[in-house]
C-alpha cells in the first residue's frame, strides 16, 4: 500500500520547524471519578509524538473520547486526564487547548493536546469547512489512529484532503504493513479464526475470508450455527437457525477451493450459563436438548492446534469459547498457546481477542496485535478503509 510515512519525512528533516497535527486514538476507559483505568492507547501514541518532537516540530495532538454531543462540552468529555498521563509518559508538559479550531499557539519542541475533537460541530459528518480549518493549523497531518481508520470524519479524512501534506504515523503504518503481510501477501497455509455470538454480524467477513483462506476456524455462537449446518444437535445453545443456509454456502465455497471449515467433533457443555456450572465433555453428535455448548472439546482443540502450528499465516478474531469462565476456557487457551508457539506470522484484533491474549500472557508471541476493533473487522471484510484511501490518494499526487 503506497502511502507517505511520517518517519520518512522526519528522516529527511522535513518536520523541523513545521507544525505537525497528529490524529491519535486516546479513547481510553475511565472510572466514575474520571481516572484512566487502562492506558494502552496512550502509550501506543507516544512513539509518533516523540518522533515529531525529535524532528524539531511544533506538535499538536487530538483524539476523540467517548461519545460527546457536538458543541455541548461536559467535564466528562474532556481529555484533561489524558493530558496528565501523556505528560507523565513524555516527561514534559502537555497543555490542553480548548476552542482550538481557529488557531493554536505552539512552538517547535512543544506538544499540546487539543480538546476532544468530537466536540466540534461537523466532526462526525466530515464537514468540509471544519476540515479546512483543521488543515490550516498545520504543515503536516499525521494519521496515527487505526481505531478510527474506518470512519470518514473531519479529523481523520477531511483534514487529510486539505492539509499541505498527509501521511501515516508509525502506529498506522505498522497496521498497514501487518495487514498487507497477513492478507495481501500471506505465507500459506493461511488460517483465519473468526468467533463471536452471531453469524449475522460477521457474515460478510466469513464470506470474504472463504475466498482467500485455507482453513476457516469458527467459534462461539458462530460455530453453533455451523454445527447446525452440518446436521449436528446443539441443544439450547446460542445460534441463528435462519443463517444455516449462509453457513452452508461458506462451507461449500471453501470446499470448492479445496479448503475447509473444521466442524467440532467434541464440545464442552453445561446446563446453565454460569462460572460455576458443571462442565461436561461430549461428542458433538451427543449434545442433549437441554445442553449449552460453551467451548470446543479437547479433541477438537488438539486438532485445531496442530493446524495452527503448521500454518504460515494466522488471522485471529475472537475466542472459541466462554473463556471468561475458567471451566470453559480450555479451548481458547489451547488455540492461543498454539498460535504463540507457531512459526506463522500472526495478527490478532478485537476486544475479546486482546483480553484472551492478556489472560494467557502471550502478548510477546503474537506477530502483531491490532489496535482497532471495527477497523480490523472491516479490513477482514475486504473493505478499503477511508483513512487508507485518502492517504493513498495524497501519496499519488
Amino acid at each position: 500500500m503506497n502511502v507517505l510515512r511520517f518517519s520518512d519525512l522526519c528522516d529527511q528533516g522535513l518536520a523541523r520547524g513545521r507544525r505537525v497535527f497528529i490524529r491519535a486514538d486516546l479513547n481510553v476507559p475511565q472510572d466514575d471519578a474520571g481516572a484512566i483505568t487502562e492506558d494502552t492507547r496512550i502509550r501506543a501514541s507516544v512513539p509518533c509524538i516523540q518522533l515529531a518532537l525529535a524532528g524539531g516540530a511544533a506538535v499538536m495532538v487530538t483524539s476523540h473520547l467517548g461519545r460527546p454531543t457536538e458543541g455541548a462540552f461536559k467535564p466528562q468529555d474532556s481529555l484533561a486526564p489524558v493530558a496528565r498521563r501523556l505528560a507523565e509518559l513524555l516527561g514534559r508538559p502537555v497543555a490542553l487547548k480548548s476552542d482550538w479550531v481557529d488557531g493554536v499557539d505552539v512552538q517547535p519542541g512543544e506538544v499540546v493536546l487539543l480538546e476532544n475533537c468530537r466536540l466540534n460541530k461537523g466532526e462526525k459528518k466530515n464537514d468540509p469547512a471544519l476540515a479546512q480549518k483543521m488543515a490550516a493549523l498545520c504543515d503536516i497531518f499525521v494519521h496515527d489512529a487505526f481505531g478510527t481508520a474506518h470512519r470518514a470524519e473531519a479529523s481523520t479524512y477531511g483534514i487529510a484532503q486539505y492539509a499541505k501534506a498527509a501521511c501515516a504515523g508509525p502506529l498506522l503504518a505498522a497496521e498497514i504493513d501487518a495487514i498487507t503481510k497477513a492478507l495481501a501477501n500471506p505465507k500459506r497455509p493461511l488460517v483465519a479464526i473468526v468467533a463471536g455470538s452471531k453469524v449475522s454480524t460477521k457474515l460478510s467477513i466469513l464470506e470474504a475470508l472463504a475466498r482467500n483462506v485455507d482453513q476457516l476456524i469458527v467459534g462461539g455462537g458462530i460455530a453453533n450455527t455451523f454445527l447446525l449446518a452440518a446436521g449436528l444437535p446443539i441443544g439450547k445453545s446460542l445460534a441463528e437457525a435462519d443463517r444455516v443456509g449462509q453457513a452452508k454456502a461458506v462451507i461449500a465455497a471453501m470446499q470448492a477451493r479445496g479448503a475447509g471449515v473444521p466442524i467440532p467433533t467434541d464440545v464442552v457443555v453445561a446446563k446453565t450459563f454460569a462460572a460455576d456450572a458443571i462442565a461436561t465433555v461430549k461428542a458433538a453428535a451427543d449434545v442433549a436438548d437441554d445442553d449449552l455448548i460453551l467451548d470446543i472439546g479437547p479433541q477438537t482443540a488438539a486438532t485445531l492446534a496442530a493446524q495452527l502450528k503448521a500454518a504460515g499465516t494466522i488471522v485471529w478474531n475472537g475466542p472459541v469459547g466462554v473463556f471468561e469462565f475458567d471451566a470453559f476456557g480450555h479451548g481458547t487457551e489451547t488455540i492461543a498457546r498454539a498460535i504463540a508457539e507457531s512459526d506463522a506470522f500472526s495478527i490478532a484484533g478485537g476486544g475479546d481477542t486482546l483480553a484472551a491474549i492478556a489472560k494467557y500472557g502471550i502478548e510477546d508471541d503474537i506477530g502483531y496485535i491490532s489496535t482497532g476493533g471495527g477497523a480490523f473487522l472491516e479490513v477482514l471484510e475486504g473493505k478499503t478503509l477511508p483513512a487508507f484511501e485518502i492517504l493513498q490518494q495524497r501519496a499519488q499526487g
